[in-house]
């Protein structure tokens, strides 16, 4: 696919994509404001917000950087034994089990040094691990989505699969850590 580096391209290409986005963000805002009262009532998750959302979001785009690198070279095929998908998605699971502990001892450990811990350290990490989990998965169905759409609409994979990934793993991340709190809180 020749890339066609003209204005008019560009904006054909971003100018949807973009637009959706910001309305998804809005909604990002949305569930956010709804999940005001738990997080105000437990500090540590809010400080666990930022990192859950940008660890998932960050995450997401490696895997889009990988897929869309092997579209490029030509050694993605989106079949079910491809091993560059299958290795790619694994990769991005085992980063996020040992990730999101991390995250969550350091959202906890923050809460502490300041006198604001409201939730023990096993539940954070719980949380946090959990939601982490959830996320990977999460990211992996979106980004081979966005991969795969790009691919047939003759789209670069490089300009659109991480503006969507990371919007979506804002979204999905403020939804995915307010639910598993509720489950675990």
């Amino acid at each position: 696919m020749p890339t066609r580096w003209t204005v008019r391209s560009i904006m054909r290409a971003m100018l949807p994509v973009l637009l959706v986005l910001t309305m998804v963000e809005i909604g990002s805002g949305l569930v956010l404001g709804s999940f005001e009262s738990t997080l105000l009532q437990y500090p540590t998750l809010l400080a666990l917000v930022p990192v859950t959302i940008g660890t998932a979001g960050n995450l997401g785009s490696i895997l889009a950087a990988r897929l869309s690198t092997a579209f490029h070279l030509g050694t993605l095929s989106f079949g079910r034994g491809d091993e560059v998908l299958a290795g790619n998605a694994v990769a991005t699971v085992l980063l996020a089990v040992t990730i999101f502990p991390v995250v969550g001892f350091g959202a906890w450990t923050l809460t502490w040094l300041i006198g604001e811990t409201q939730l023990g350290l096993f539940i954070v990490v719980l949380v946090s691990l959990v939601s982490g989990i959830v996320l990977a998965f999460v990211a992996i169905l979106v980004t081979l989505v966005a991969t795969y759409v790009a691919y047939r609409f003759e789209l670069d994979p490089d300009d659109v699969v991480i503006p969507v990934v990371t919007n979506a793993c804002d979204v999905l991340g403020v939804i995915v850590l307010f639910v598993v709190v509720q489950l675990l809180v």
